[in-house]
C-alpha cells in the first residue's frame, strides 16, 4: 500500500473519530483480559515497538524530509510521546490490574471534561452554548449507563486503586490532546505519529526493563504475538492516527465528545465476546452519547 493511501482526504473527521473509540474499546477489553498473563509496561513497550516498525516503511521517507522540523522540536516531540503512549498507556494496562474493563472504558468518558477544564484554566478556550449543550447531554448518556438506569446506583460506585490510576492516565491524555496544537507545522500526520511511536517505546524501555527484572517478565507465546500485534496495529497505528487527523480538523474540545462512544462500543463488545447482556438503559445512554456528540459537532466548524 502506498503511503499516498495512508491519508483518505475525503473522509469526514467524525468517522475517523468514530473508529478511534471502537479501536481503544478493543484495546481496553484485551487489556483486562490478558492484564494477568501480559505485564503492563511489556504492553506498552511492545505495542509502540510494533507500531514503529509497522510505520517505519511508509513513515521514514516523510520523516527524513521532515527532520529539520523533527530536530528543532525533538523536545516537544518526545514530551507528546511520553505523554501519549509511555505515560498514558502504561498507567491504563496497569490500572486494568486492579479494576475491570467496564470501569476504564467508562472513566475514559471523563477525558471531554478533562479537555474542557484544562483547555479553560491553561488555554482560555470557550464553549458555545450549543457544545456546552453537547458536553452535558452526552455525559446524561455516560452516566445512564453507569448507573443502569437508576440513578441510586451511582452510590455505590467506588474507586479503587486501578480506578484511580486510570483518571490520571486520562489526565495525561487531555493534556496531550491539547497540546496537538502546538505540533510542528512541517511534519506531517504519518512522520509525527511515527516519531511519537519511536518516542514512546524508547520512554517506555526503562520501565519494561525495570520491570522485567523485579516484578515479572513476559512470558512468549503465539496468541500473545497475535494480541500485541493486534493493539500495536489497531489501537496505535490507526487509531492514533485517525485521532490526531480528528483533532486536527474540528478541534480538540469537538474531538473529545467522541470519546464518548467507548462505553457504547465496550458495551457491544462484551455482549459479543463476553456474554454480557445489553439492557435498555444501554441504548439510552447511547441514543444521548451520539445526540451529545451531534450538538457539539453541530457548533463547530471543520476544516478540509
Amino acid at each position: 500500500m502506498p503511503p499516498a493511501a495512508l491519508k483518505p482526504p475525503a473522509v469526514s473527521p467524525y468517522v475517523l473519530l468514530t473508529l478511534t473509540p471502537l479501536f481503544w474499546a478493543c484495546n481496553w477489553v484485551i487489556g483486562r483480559a490478558f492484564a494477568s498473563e501480559i505485564p503492563p509496561m511489556a504492553l506498552t513497550f511492545y505495542r509502540w515497538l510494533f507500531a514503529a516498525a509497522m510505520l517505519a516503511p511508509f513513515a521514514w521517507r516523510r520523516t527524513r524530509a521532515a527532520w529539520p522540523q523533527v530536530r528543532a522540536h525533538w523536545r516537544l516531540l518526545a514530551c507528546l510521546g511520553v505523554l501519549a503512549c509511555t505515560i498514558q498507556n502504561g498507567l491504563a494496562y496497569l490500572g486494568l490490574n486492579f479494576t475491570t474493563a467496564t470501569n476504564g472504558v467508562i472513566l475514559n468518558s471523563f477525558i471531554p471534561v478533562l479537555i474542557v477544564v484544562f483547555g479553560f484554566l491553561f488555554a482560555g478556550d470557550r464553549l458555545t452554548r450549543v457544545q456546552a449543550l453537547g458536553v452535558l447531554v452526552s455525559l446524561a448518556g455516560v452516566l445512564t449507563i453507569l448507573a443502569e438506569g437508576a440513578w441510586s446506583t451511582l452510590a455505590r460506585f467506588r474507586f479503587n486503586v486501578g480506578d484511580i490510576l486510570i483518571v490520571v492516565s486520562m489526565s495525561t491524555w487531555a493534556i496531550y490532546t491539547l497540546a496537538l496544537r502546538r505540533r510542528p507545522a512541517g511534519v506531517d500526520g504519518l512522520a509525527f505519529l511515527f516519531v511519537l511511536a519511536v518516542a514512546g517505546a524508547l520512554g517506555t524501555l526503562p520501565l519494561y526493563i525495570v520491570e522485567t527484572l523485579a516484578w515479572r517478565p513476559l512470558t512468549w507465546s503465539f496468541e500473545h504475538a497475535i494480541v500485541l500485534v493486534s493493539v500495536a496495529l489497531f489501537s496505535s497505528v490507526l487509531a492514533y492516527w485517525f485521532w490526531n487527523e480528528g483533532v486536527d480538523r474540528v478541534g480538540a474540545n469537538v474531538a473529545g465528545l467522541f470519546v464518548h462512544l467507548m462505553p457504547v462500543f465496550g458495551v457491544i463488545l462484551a455482549w459479543l465476546f463476553l456474554g454480557e447482556r445489553l439492557a435498555w438503559y444501554h441504548f439510552a445512554g447511547a441514543a444521548l452519547i451520539v445526540g451529545g456528540i451531534w450538538l457539539t459537532s453541530r457548533g463547530a466548524p471543520v476544516s478540509a
